[in-house]
């Protein structure tokens, strides 16, 4: 049984994948975490290359590259885990999810409204960087308890679903470190 998400709770995983993938960059200015070396969305870099590139999609483009940046560096990280592919991280929910994830991707860069419009208050991308309110929208996520191994976060909770994991597990990158923490859990079955 192949679970299915609806565009609300999509677009809820996709704001806080999107806003750490955004925050991780390295080249942007203001300088933010740097876990992965990128700049891809702001206006007077990458963002500015997909403007004129694609000038229709372009701020939809910048995000799928970003996100595809924390993902390989995500995934580079869970492949040091024992069983790395069983567990989940905010950029890996199970197949099932992360198709569902990139064909809502498509159908917002084929809508063509702004991303700010579509993915709520949690979406910071596009707004002046600050350290201060990334910690901030983190830790309104929650505490979860989390064990630190040498390779992750190790989060010790169960979640009920792929959005309440991808909470926790954004919430498990604070305090954030210098480079990406890896915080991950057990997948549900």
């Amino acid at each position: 049984m192949s679970l299915r998400l609806s565009p609300a709770h999509l677009d809820e995983i996709l704001a806080l994948q999107l806003t750490v993938a955004w925050a991780g960059e390295a080249a942007g200015e203001p300088p933010r975490l740097g876990w992965w070396r990128s700049d891809l969305v702001d206006p007077e870099a990458g963002g500015d290359l997909f403007v004129r590139l694609l000038p229709k999609t372009a701020a939809w483009a910048s995000l799928v590259l970003v996100r595809e940046a924390a993902r390989r560096v995500d995934e580079a990280a869970r492949e040091k885990l024992a069983r790395g592919d069983v567990v989940w991280s905010l950029f890996h929910l199970g197949f099932a999810v992360d198709e569902q994830l990139a064909d809502r991707l498509a159908h917002h860069r084929h809508q063509r409204r702004p991303p700010a419009d579509v993915l709520g208050t949690r979406f910071l991308v596009g707004r002046p960087w600050s350290k201060t309110t990334f910690e901030s929208t983190l830790a309104s996520l929650g505490q979860p308890k989390v064990q630190v191994t040498p390779a992750g976060r190790k989060l010790e909770v169960t979640a009920a679903s792929p959005v309440e994991a991808a909470a926790l597990l954004a919430a498990a990158l604070l305090p954030l470190s210098t480079s990406y923490p890896l915080p991950f859990l057990e997948a549900v079955a």
